[in-house]
């Protein structure tokens, strides 16, 4: 049996949520709470297997606790369920340690799915926050390059040498050498190869044309 406490300040969206989660018989409603200071402390005393969290709640907001949570029983795992899909939220939730971010339009089958599969250690997204987080993540790599280290690294991802992309910038071959050494270091890899395949995971280059 998979325990859960649901937190949110509607009591009738909780008596809702509850109804759709146990529907199946393998999960349990152990507790609710309203607010996120009650999240915590039930929590704590039930040491549920999954917390099925709003994020905008008094006392304590979810990001709050979700943080609080994660310092109080690191064990338990912590599935966001909101209406809110905004980037602070959802970056905000996944960085202060839940396992999951569903927003309250889920299918209530995909719903349990998902309390399942938090309950197993698995990471729970929907498809738009899914993509949020790997837009964010996108943005936040690419801020560690500069223009012309993103250019340089863009005519290597071509096949260029560092004297044809000399030729090219109308720049010394010892400043395309510091460039992509810069680029190396930002990237954590050593040699050019490396970075390529580095920057077109992440998004900071686009593929060569």
């Amino acid at each position: 049996m998979i325990r859960v406490v649901l937190a949110d300040d509607h009591p009738v969206v909780r008596a809702g949520i509850g109804q759709i989660v146990a529907s199946d018989g393998d999960i349990e409603v152990v507790a609710e709470a309203a607010n996120g200071l009650e999240a915590r402390d039930l929590a704590r005393r039930e040491l549920p297997d999954v917390v099925l969290m709003d994020l905008r709640m008094p006392e304590l907001d979810g990001v709050g606790a979700i943080t609080a949570l994660a310092e109080a029983v690191p064990e338990v795992r912590v599935l966001v369920l909101t209406t809110y899909d905004t980037d602070d939220l959802s970056v905000g939730a996944v960085e202060a340690g839940a396992v999951g971010y569903l927003l309250k339009d889920t299918e209530p089958a995909a719903l349990r799915d998902a309390v399942r599969r938090a309950a197993a250690g698995e990471t729970v997204l929907s498809a738009p926050i899914a993509s949020r987080l790997v837009r964010q993540m996108r943005q936040t790599s690419q801020v560690s390059l500069t223009p012309r280290e993103r250019e340089i690294l863009t005519l290597v991802a071509e096949g260029m040498t560092n004297a044809e992309i000399a030729t090219r910038l109308f720049v010394g071959r010892a400043t395309v050498k510091t460039h992509l050494l810069h680029v190396f270091d930002k990237l954590g890899v050593n040699d050019r190869t490396a970075a390529v395949v580095t920057a077109l995971r992440d998004g900071i280059i686009s593929p060569p044309r």
